[in-house]
């Protein structure tokens, strides 16, 4: 007779086990479903297209090695074709050890999407589906400003000075853009020539805007546990403590600004030991300025402006500065090479750098041997 109440104790056993896993289920897919409505809300805050999967793998040919572009810390860029629009599109594949949940990687690709300048690579689209994160940009079949300046090449086009000033300014606008006009701003972190990138007209573009600039923030100075800029371009106070601030950008522009004036690489070891490093073998330069026709690149056979050049040699060494506040703010050097990027002829060319520049290189003229471009003779020329 004991084995009723035993036999109903299991049975009420069972039922309430299965409630409970009744509730969980129940508690799992309500979950699911908030979470899915939430993530539907992140997307209708994207201005930006949406992909799927298989579209952005149709577009890539299943992201085939022959479609690869370049590789970097966050991801493979590959070159695709929308097949629903015949647009060619470079499609970022973020590595899945930097993946991020499905709701703050739609955050953040909403803001990444008002991003909007003439001078930075457009985002066209993204992709979130299962664990996959994609990112879609525009492609630029000109290449990147190191492919065309800095890579030897029997084809390779010869880049007049006044172009060269007009790929300054357009990177100098976008990385004013970045620190001035976003809220709050972004810190670009890695500018090099091979994230410059051209199209047919050689008219520049910040490429590689991706997830890890909108984490830099210039309210967020701490330091980095990963490393973020490429040796030759890092601000030195970067090498020393890791913390990222906006001239730190500035700097990194600087060495930008002299490769197209030089026509020499950031780091080539190529050269003899004291040539390698491109801003140390300008340093010394910077004092004597009337060596700066010296710096030119040699395919541009003299055919520059002399003041044109010295000017853009005084607006480098201001950026290349080692202490970070001596730097000039991005503002001012769009200022300064507004002037340099619209005239091919000396006398177009202002007699003196704006006032903005010329006081902040009267500053520092004790370290540079200048003052607002050198001496009362060297003055005219700059």
């Amino acid at each position: 007779m004991n084995c009723f109440p035993c036999f109903s104790s299991h049975k009420s056993k069972k039922e309430n086990g299965k409630r409970e896993h009744d509730s969980s289920a129940d508690d799992f897919i309500r979950s699911r479903m908030l979470g899915m409505e939430a993530n539907q809300e992140e997307h209708a805050k994207i201005a930006a297209q949406k992909f799927s999967f298989r579209e952005l793998a149709a577009a890539t040919k299943n992201f085939r090695q022959e479609c690869l572009l370049g590789e970097g810390g966050f991801g493979r860029v590959y070159k695709g074709t929308l097949q629903s629009s015949g647009q060619v599109v470079a499609v970022k594949q973020l590595d899945r050890n930097h993946m991020k949940e499905c709701k703050e990687f739609l955050v953040e690709v909403a803001r990444l999407s008002l991003l909007r300048h003439s001078n930075l690579v457009s985002l066209i689209g993204y992709c979130a589906d299962g664990d996959q994160r994609l990112l879609v940009y525009e492609f630029l079949p000109g290449g990147s400003l190191e492919d065309n300046l800095l890579k030897s090449k029997d084809d390779k086009p010869e880049i007049d000075w006044l172009t060269r000033m007009k790929i300054a300014y357009g990177a100098a606008q976008a990385l004013e853009y970045l620190h001035d006009k976003v809220d709050p701003p972004i810190i670009y972190c890695d500018l090099k020539s091979s994230n410059v990138l051209l199209d047919e007209e050689f008219n520049p573009k910040l490429s590689d805007i991706g997830l890890d600039k909108l984490g830099q923030s210039a309210e967020n100075t701490s330091k980095q546990s990963r490393v973020m800029g490429t040796y030759g371009y890092s601000a030195p106070e970067y090498a020393r403590s890791s913390i990222l601030t906006t001239v730190a950008d500035v700097y990194s522009f600087g060495v930008v600004l002299l490769e197209l004036i030089t026509g020499r690489r950031a780091v080539d070891t190529t050269k003899p030991a004291n040539q390698q490093n491109l801003v140390a073998w300008a340093q010394p330069l910077f004092k004597e300025p009337k060596k700066f026709p010296e710096m030119a690149d040699p395919v541009l056979k003299k055919q520059f402006p002399e003041r044109g050049l010295n000017q853009a040699v005084a607006i480098a060494a201001m950026c290349l500065q080692d202490e970070a506040t001596a730097r000039p703010l991005m503002g001012d050097v769009v200022a300064a090479l507004s002037f340099l990027s619209t005239a091919s002829e000396e006398n177009n060319i202002p007699p003196a750098l704006p006032p903005s520049i010329s006081s902040k290189l009267h500053c520092i003229s004790t370290n540079l041997s200048l003052e607002c471009g050198g001496d009362a003779t060297e003055d005219k020329q700059m």
